[in-house]
């Protein structure tokens, strides 16, 4: 298959709880949108890997109805009420992943109860609206270790060409005390500029370099200039490693949009696709 008919993979920085959908965050919402004509075709499946979602092994979600999982606080009543009822996952689609996951040695397990957390639902209800495309929530592995996850990636790499679209759903900027006021004064102005400097750091290891390099690179993405005070916890960074993993060694990095907002300061949050 060439590589233009293959599936590309998106890390998308997935916008604060629902507020893509509630007309807050226009930019991002914008963005998801416009999203599918970033792929070739159709898919005939997604498959979501969520920051949203940590297991002691990769868990699938086999659900064939899956629920809805309000899994943020604080936020109008209307964001406990969007339904997205996409169905889950077919159990040929569950075989393959898994054949694909044991064949490189990584253990996985299912779960046959849980729901779309909106790093799931949220991106893909502006996405994919019509919600006819089945979908298979992927966790990640507690301990989040970088180089485990580009390594799940790798392992998936061909559903690519089999119609799959890869999603890995994070955040490129994810300080949650500076993003909902915690920290204030100058200490929150500092995390943001140090944003600024992760993210053009992010901008040169994941669009300008390629292969084993930005492999290497991004391993040790905690060595990273602003680093920390981007990630004080790493688990909405990790997709990024799936993605990678999954473009593989020769995938083109593209930046696929930046949000900028008040919010922010002025930081930038990306998302990046590879093809």
């Amino acid at each position: 298959m060439s590589v233009a008919s293959k599936m590309p993979t998106l890390f998308l920085s997935h916008g604060g709880g629902p507020l893509p959908l509630l007309g807050a965050q226009k930019d991002v919402a914008d963005f998801f949108k416009k999203a599918p004509s970033l792929l070739p075709r159709p898919p005939t499946a997604i498959l979501s890997v969520t920051a949203h979602w940590e297991e002691d092994q990769v868990t699938l979600g086999t659900c064939a109805a899956p629920p809805m999982l309000y899994d943020y606080y604080g936020f109008p009543p209307e964001a406990y009420q969007v339904k997205y009822n996409a169905p889950g996952p077919s159990s040929e689609l569950v075989k393959r992943v898994k054949e694909l996951l044991v064949a490189a040695n990584i253990p996985v397990k299912e779960d046959s109860k849980r729901g779309f957390d909106h790093g799931t639902f949220v991106p893909l209800m502006l996405m994919f609206p019509e919600a006819k495309i089945p979908i298979l929530q992927m966790s990640l592995v507690t301990g989040l270790d970088p180089e485990h996850h580009i390594k799940i990636g790798e392992a998936l790499a061909a559903l690519r060409d089999e119609g799959v679209f890869i999603m890995c759903s994070g955040s490129s900027f994810h300080n949650l005390g500076a993003l909902i006021g915690r920290t204030g004064g100058s200490e929150r102005d500092r995390v943001f500029q140090a944003g600024k400097v992760f993210d053009d750091w992010m901008l040169d290891t994941v669009v300008k370099k390629s292969g084993n390099v930005r492999k290497a690179e991004l391993s040790k993405w905690a060595n990273a200039p602003g680093a920390k005070e981007s990630h004080p916890r790493e688990e909405h960074l990790i997709p990024l490693m799936v993605a990678v993993g999954s473009g593989g060694l020769s995938a083109k990095g593209i930046h696929a949009h930046s949000c900028l907002s008040n919010e922010t300061s002025g930081t930038p949050i990306s998302s990046f696709l590879f093809e």
